[in-house]
Order: structure tokens, then C-alpha cells, then sequence
């Protein structure tokens, strides 16, 4: 196992000592901060505006930081859901340039194990992943504890970070399928430039899933990183939406937290079904495990060639 460490700590330092790599994989993250800024806390906030014009009587009940915090929130976790995507994927790109500059040929001479090259290469952009999304995560909620209430428990941030490392790993494990079939960084990196692109949208970072058709949600949702970074809203907003059901005193028996739950997308539709969370979680474990068994299915093919 010395050796599968030892290529799993190269992989790892290569990704981290490559300091555009870094920025570059977070790239969706600050595109997401730079867009709240200029565009989404408005639209964000014109949106719980008009679910509260809905429940007239129940306005003044509800003070502003309550709805500052919730628009904070939901930025956190839309940075923090492109992230576990954008960063496995770049740190995957190790692959790629291996096999482009022979590297990969020279790792096949060594005594290590297949499975153990294959092992490394997952575990160094899942840990990457795990690290830099730790890092998002925790200064987001320190800032964000700094300048309000989170109403969050011991649990609820457990279940935040548990949330994160399952969404790390399940995008690298997802990725590894893909990475294969790049024969070069230029075409590796075009790919990346999309998946920036795309990835906000799918997961509801820019807009909620919520607000497009049953067929493009179903779409969207088919991807784990969908399902996660609801899981992350789930995780992350509980305890101010029941702060603000709270607050308004059951005057309107749960219908306001109920529609900004239906708004920002507290559940995934797919196929005309609606998942709760043990049902996105699940559907999350499934699609890590398949993922697993046909990375290592696909990699063993490809190193005994």
C-alpha cells in the first residue's frame, strides 16, 4: 500500500502545486459570487418578495435578516454545489496529461497494482475536492455566523459537511468515467470550459431549478451534483425557514416555508416523481456506487492494453 500512497500524494501535490489549476477550478465558484452580487441576490430576493406578496398578513412578521440570511444561504450553496463539481473534474485533468506526456507509461512499469493506479487517481481529486470545498464551506459559514443567525445546531453542520464529501465523491468517481476518453489537455480543458458553463444552471446556482419545464428539471436531476447541492439547501436552511415558520406563528399553517421550499427547490422532480431526502440520498449512493464499479471496470481494460 506504500506505493498506492505514494502516487496518491504525487497526484495530489500536482493538483496543488499548480496554482492556476486551483483558480481555474474555481472558476464557476466566483463566477456564481461575482453574478450574486451584480444580478442574483435582486432576483433572489424579489422572489421571497413575491411568495410574501401571497401572504399579506403575515409580512410584518417576518424581519429583514431572516430574509437577508436566507439570500446569503442560498449563494453558499450554490458556490459551494459548483465547486464539487469544477474541482474533482480539474483535478482529474492529472490523468490526462499523464497519458499525454507518457507519464502513465512509466507508472505501468512499476510493481504497483492496477487497481491501485486507479485508486489514486480518484482518491487525490476526491481529497483535493474535499479539501477546497472544506475551505468554501467553513469561511462561508464563519462569515455568514459573523453577520447573523444560522440557526444551525451541531447536527445540522455535521450533516452540511457530510452533504459536501458525498457530492467530492461522487463527482470524481462520475468524472473518472469521462476523463478517459480525452486523448489531450487542449480537448480535456475545452470540456472544463463548458462544464463551468453548464454546471451552474443544472444545479439551480443562477436560477432555480424549479422555474424551468417538468422536462428540463428531469434533465437536470438525472446529474448527482442536482441532487446534492439540494441535500446542501436542505441541510443549510432548515433551521432559518423553521426560525421563519416561527416567527410567523402558524397563522398561516406553513404555507409561506412551504412555497419558498417549492420555489428554490428543496426537492428533485424527475420522471414526474418527486424525491425527498432520503430519496435524493439514496439515488446519490447509487449512481457513487455504479460509478465506482465501472471506473474500476473501465480503467482495468484500458491499462492492460
Amino acid at each position: 500500500m506504500k506505493m498506492y500512497f505514494g502516487l496518491t500524494k504525487r497526484n495530489l501535490l500536482v493538483y496543488l502545486k499548480d496554482k492556476q489549476s486551483i483558480v481555474f477550478s474555481l472558476l464557476t465558484s466566483m463566477i456564481v459570487f461575482a453574478l450574486y452580487l451584480l444580478f442574483l441576490k435582486s432576483t433572489f430576493t424579489d422572489a421571497i418578495e413575491g411568495a410574501l406578496n401571497g401572504f399579506p398578513f403575515i409580512k410584518d412578521r417576518i424581519g429583514a435578516a431572516d430574509i437577508d440570511m436566507l439570500t446569503s444561504i442560498l449563494l453558499l450553496s450554490g458556490i459551494v454545489g459548483s465547486a464539487m463539481i469544477t474541482v474533482p473534474y480539474n483535478c482529474l485533468q492529472t490523468v490526462v496529461n499523464d497519458r499525454e506526456n507518457n507519464v502513465d507509461r512509466d507508472i505501468l512499469a512499476t510493481p504497483i497494482k492496477r487497481w491501485q493506479i486507479v485508486l489514486s487517481y480518484f482518491s487525490a481529486s476526491g481529497l483535493s475536492a474535499i479539501l477546497m470545498n472544506g475551505i468554501i464551506l467553513t469561511a462561508g459559514l464563519i462569515i455568514l455566523g459573523i453577520s447573523g443567525d444560522l440557526h444551525m445546531g451541531v447536527s445540522d453542520i455535521a450533516s452540511v459537511y457530510a452533504v459536501m464529501i458525498l457530492g467530492c465523491l461522487s463527482s470524481t468517481a462520475l468524472f473518472m468515467m469521462i476523463i478517459p476518453f480525452f486523448k489531450t489537455s487542449s480537448a480535456c480543458g475545452a470540456f472544463f470550459g463548458i462544464l463551468s458553463a453548464v454546471s451552474g444552471f443544472v444545479i439551480g446556482a443562477y436560477i432555480p431549478v424549479s422555474q424551468f419545464s417538468d422536462r428540463v428539471q428531469t434533465v437536470c436531476n438525472i446529474f448527482p451534483a442536482s441532487h446534492v447541492t439540494i441535500l446542501l439547501r436542505n441541510a443549510l436552511l432548515n433551521g432559518t425557514l423553521e426560525n421563519i415558520d416561527r416567527s410567523i406563528g402558524g397563522i398561516d399553517e406553513g404555507a409561506f416555508v412551504s412555497s419558498i421550499r417549492d420555489i428554490f427547490t428543496f426537492r428533485a422532480k424527475m420522471f414526474g416523481s418527486t424525491l425527498e431526502v432520503s430519496g435524493m440520498s439514496m439515488y446519490t449512493l447509487c449512481i457513487f456506487a455504479i460509478s465506482l464499479i465501472a471506473m474500476m471496470v473501465l480503467y482495468s481494460k484500458r491499462y492492460k492494453k
